[in-house]
């Protein structure tokens, strides 16, 4: 099993050092403390035979994958998080999602997400391939993002088999069973995501599984402000019509999908000390908005406040 600790770093270049190793050793994410308390966290990375398995402690942080990273990935998986302990806030596929412990997520690391962690948090990672994934979750892109809660179904079995297994590993499991084990646990996930999430999955596997590529497509270039329905529709390679029936069911427009999960994203840096420099417009514009006015309207009719005010009223302090 493989430990890093931010104590083992010299102080001046902690923050630089810990987002390099945990880079390197297990995800590229980059790491925001939410205090100007000294940050300290610890990573343990193991495999149980196909699933790579990881513990995560943190004093308080915003963890953030974005296109850049995704862009320099190679692999790519899926991951359950289990919060462990404290509680978060998860943003993935549009879906915005409070953990507490015991609670279930599925994230795909070619997709954009960010995790915020109240102070003291642990979660556990359980990462497989989507192949080996899809043999006991066929459509996993269905349920990226949305909480699978702890007192439902067999989340609480799933939660105690993973807790049991983390044990098991750092004591060292005999490797010809890794594989065999892993398997269980993925059809006890498998079986927990069925009871509790199986309304999210009534669509055909066909439909649920375009419109997520849909949303994992436009969630990858919000930045972007020539990111339209048209051009969703093209990288597809489908129809603006079959695009318009994808997001039908939810009550919103492809178009109203990009508008509203920009302003999210505006909403959540201009809160975020980390981007104290930068202005509001400078925030806008770097999530595709292309007018300042129209930012400003768009974001009123959202949020009931100009985008400086909200600024004001919610940005966390240094």
């Amino acid at each position: 099993m493989e430990y890093y600790r931010t104590a083992d770093f010299p102080a001046s270049r902690r923050m630089a050092s810990w987002n390099n190793t945990y880079s390197s050793r297990f995800a590229q994410v980059t790491f925001q403390p939410s205090s100007d308390d000294v940050f300290d966290a610890e990573l343990r990375v193991t495999s149980l035979g196909f699933l790579g398995f990881a513990d995560v402690r943190t004093n308080g942080a915003s963890i953030e994958r974005t296109t850049a990273h995704i862009n320099e990935t190679k692999s790519h998986f899926f991951s359950f998080l289990l919060m462990a302990q404290g509680g978060a806030q998860f943003s993935h596929y549009g879906n915005e999602t409070r953990l507490e412990p015991g609670d279930f997520t599925l994230c795909d690391n070619a997709a954009p997400h960010r995790i915020q962690l109240e102070k003291g948090a642990r979660f556990m990672i359980l990462r497989a391939s989507p192949k080996m994934l899809k043999t006991h979750l066929p459509c996993p892109e269905q349920l990226c993002g949305l909480r699978l809660p702890a007192e439902l179904g067999l989340t609480g079995t799933a939660s105690a088999m993973a807790h049991s297994l983390w044990g098991k590993a750092e004591e060292g499991i005999p490797e010809e069973f890794g594989d065999r084990i892993a398997g269980h646990l993925l059809d006890v996930l498998g079986t927990a995501y069925s009871i509790s999430l199986g309304h999210k999955m009534t669509n055909s596997t066909v439909v649920g599984l375009r419109k997520a590529q849909a949303k994992q497509y436009i969630e990858a270039n919000l930045s972007d402000p020539e990111l339209s329905p048209g051009c969703v529709a093209d990288a597809m390679r489908i129809s603006p019509r079959y695009l318009r029936v994808l997001f039908a069911e939810e009550n919103e427009t492809t178009s109203a999908y990009i508008l509203r999960r920009r302003l999210e994203e505006c909403a959540s840096q201009m809160t975020n000390s980390a981007w104290r420099s930068l202005t509001v417009s400078e925030i806008a514009f770097s999530w595709g908005f292309n007018s300042a006015a129209h930012f400003t309207r768009a974001f009123r009719a959202k949020y009931g406040m100009a985008p400086s005010e909200y600024r004001r009223m919610h940005l966390l302090p240094h």
